[in-house]
């Protein structure tokens, strides 16, 4: 029942371990994309349509 416990204990650990750094990536997604957008409305302003 220990060993049990303890592999419960290590899945969770390592889920959240994972669950941190895709949340990391994924906020890190959402600020390139503003920047890719910000760039695009700036293009756009300046005259030089893509």
């Amino acid at each position: 029942m220990r060993s049990l416990l303890y592999l419960i204990a290590v899945i969770l650990v390592i889920g959240w371990v994972l669950g941190f750094f895709v949340y990391s990536v994924g906020g890190l997604i959402h600020i390139l994309l503003v920047i890719a957008v910000i760039a695009v409305l700036l293009r756009i302003i300046g005259g030089k349509e893509v």
